[in-house]
């Protein structure tokens, strides 16, 4: 059979799916460019910068072809679910130990987060019952006001709606704030 117009030439979909996915997968690895070992070294440092795993670094940052610039914060991801919370160690640990990464907290009314130390920016949180399009123009004002387009920015949260933010924003990724606040494995490369 001859591939027609518009085909990638990539196996059939007849093929057995162990044939598609080995297929695939040297598609892919031929694809994906060789990088010289200085980059490599320069984003694991990023990622270190960031405190991501150098796994979760390179993924968001091959899907956008953008660095991170920073983090929106859901003040539940902060541990703040309440205006009386006490914020985790590990929180307050993870946001001081940041380099050159913006820190924007997104809280929901009636929660203060102003006494967390290693916040640069604090802004209201996109109210519940939006409008997706309400939310996304609500999202990527709160990203470019803090002086970079959205989908520079990774958006750490608790909950579904949230989840939902960055995806209306078209931020560079979502992460749970349990798992981004997470001490640290030995090794994460």
């Amino acid at each position: 059979m001859i591939a027609g117009l518009g085909h990638n030439n990539g196996p059939s979909m007849e093929s057995g799916l162990s044939w598609r996915k080995h297929a695939w997968g040297k598609a892919r690895r031929q694809l994906l460019p060789t990088l010289p070992i200085e980059v490599v070294r320069l984003r694991v440092k990023r990622a270190k910068e960031l405190g991501l795993p150098y796994k979760t670094y390179a993924g968001i940052r091959a899907s956008t072809g953008h660095d991170l610039v920073g983090f929106l914060f859901s003040s539940n991801s902060l541990g703040k679910p309440s205006a009386r919370a006490i914020v985790p160690d590990t929180v307050t640990q993870k946001l001081a130990s940041l380099e050159n990464t913006t820190r924007v907290a997104l809280a929901h009314k009636g929660i203060d987060v102003t006494q967390i130390d290693g916040l640069d920016r604090i802004d209201d949180a996109p109210a519940p019952h939006l409008t997706w399009s309400a939310m996304r123009d609500r999202m990527k004002a709160i990203a470019v006001s803090a002086g970079h387009p959205a989908d520079r920015w990774v958006l750490v949260g608790e909950t579904m709606f949230e989840q939902d933010w960055a995806a209306a924003a078209q931020a560079a990724g979502y992460l749970r704030g349990t798992d981004y606040f997470a001490p640290a494995a030995p090794r994460d490369i």
